[in-house]
């Protein structure tokens, strides 16, 4: 599987390719670096992301799960750059729990591009899996001006 790694602000990433299909954002740096266009593409998307300048993506994305997992997904990518919403108001749009989809943000192939970070808890932040943590998901709601917000 292609993969392309890069710096970032919150550490190393690497974006991995399938078929044409962006399939997953990691932290740390992969083994099987190559430049296929949509990796590039990708890359420089998040640059761009963390240079301010790009508040959405426009990537062809495979995100393998479970039909919940993905509505869950679906809904984390209409949540518009610098908003969040919590665990409790997705879990009752989509008819589920809170906790549930704690889970499917955990389960997130593609963390940044699919912006997991912007579901938090109706008491603080709620966790993160992405490298870094809690502290992590801190840094991008700060780099998107959520902090102002509240």
């Amino acid at each position: 599987m292609p993969q392309l790694s890069f710096h970032s602000p919150v550490g190393e990433i690497t974006v991995s390719e399938e078929d044409g299909f962006l399939v997953s954002v990691d932290w740390g740096w992969g083994q099987d670096q190559q430049k296929t266009p949509l990796l590039i593409e990708a890359r420089n998307q998040l640059i761009e992301y963390f240079d301010g300048k790009r508040r959405a993506f426009a990537l062809q994305l495979h995100l393998a799960g479970t039909p919940f997992q993905k509505r869950v997904w679906l809904e984390m990518q209409s949540i518009p750059y610098g908003s969040v919403l919590t665990y409790g108001y997705v879990a009752k749009k989509i008819g589920s729990a809170p906790r549930a989809i704690g889970m499917a943000c955990r389960a997130n192939p593609i963390p940044l591009i699919v912006p997991c970070h912007r579901i938090v808890s109706a008491s603080g932040l709620g966790g993160y899996s992405g490298a870094g943590g809690v502290v992590t998901k801190q840094t991008l709601l700060d780099h998107e001006g959520w902090g102002s917000h509240n």
